[in-house]
């Protein structure tokens, strides 16, 4: 497989920052670091595009980041801030002439054709109005023309949720527990995008002291925080992480990691 490029398209968590009505330092930050859309990022390797969730900002994260591609969308779960952007993947269906096959699992599947019916109905009379995608169930590993996608069976709080590993990239959004059997197939990585949300404890998310000591235990070369919170700058914030630690940040790129 080819190296892998990673695009955080965005890195805030559900409220976005700056949050609607705050004042806070970190919401009137001039740092561009601390602007935070809903998380989501792109993966390029071997030729193709994959999308990681479609954020209520999909639209605008493809124009900052100069998207032009997406040739799967996988989802890690039905939360509104993961999926409900779904509608803006009709432009790339008008720029590649064709459906795009959106991966969940049986739970997320059965929310996302709930809440976006028509979208996968693909009524010869609206083709142009309405995204055309097709939906593939994740139950193992994926192969995506040669690309071998490994799901991570993650928590979120007490809902199941997936992380995504391509390569020696993982990607890890929204997530309190890590079972044991998951921390196997994080082994070896050399990227890892991980969820911490603030400084105090939070009953569906790893909070910064519980993300620093998870990365710690998966022991990726550089691990990069996301779905991060209006509690935590960014400048101040990485100050005081361990060295191969940083929070990410909308429009990062990582490139050329191995595979």
């Amino acid at each position: 497989m080819s190296s892998v490029k990673v695009t955080i398209l965005g890195s805030g968590t559900s409220h976005g920052v700056p949050m609607i009505g705050c004042d806070c330092p970190v919401c009137t930050s001039p740092d561009p670091r601390d602007k935070r859309t809903r998380s989501s990022i792109l993966i390029e390797t071997a030729g193709q595009s994959i999308l990681v969730d479609t954020t209520p900002e999909l639209r605008v994260q493809c124009l900052t980041c100069n998207v032009r591609r997406v040739d799967a969308v996988l989802y890690t779960h039905a939360h509104a801030d993961h999926v409900t952007g779904m509608d803006d993947l009709r432009r790339f269906n008008h720029l590649q002439s064709g459906p795009i096959t959106c991966y969940a699992d049986a739970h997320t599947g059965a929310i996302l054709k709930r809440m976006f019916s028509y979208a996968f109905n693909h009524d010869p009379n609206y083709v142009s109005a309405i995204p055309q995608l097709n939906l593939a169930p994740i139950d193992g590993p994926l192969e995506l023309n040669g690309v071998r996608i490994i799901p991570i069976r993650l928590f979120h709080g007490e809902l199941p949720v997936l992380g995504f590993r391509v390569g020696r990239f993982a990607y890890c959004t929204d997530v309190s527990r890590i079972p044991d059997e998951s921390f196997e197939l994080l082994r070896g990585l050399e990227v890892l995008v991980l969820d911490a949300l603030r400084r105090r404890p939070h009953p569906t998310h790893f909070n910064l002291e519980q993300a620093v000591e998870t990365a710690g235990r998966i022991a990726a070369d550089q691990t990069y925080f996301t779905h991060i919170a209006h509690e935590l700058g960014h400048e101040a914030t990485n100050v005081e992480l361990p060295r191969n630690m940083a929070l990410g940040y909308d429009g990062q790129v990582i490139d050329s990691i191995g595979d």
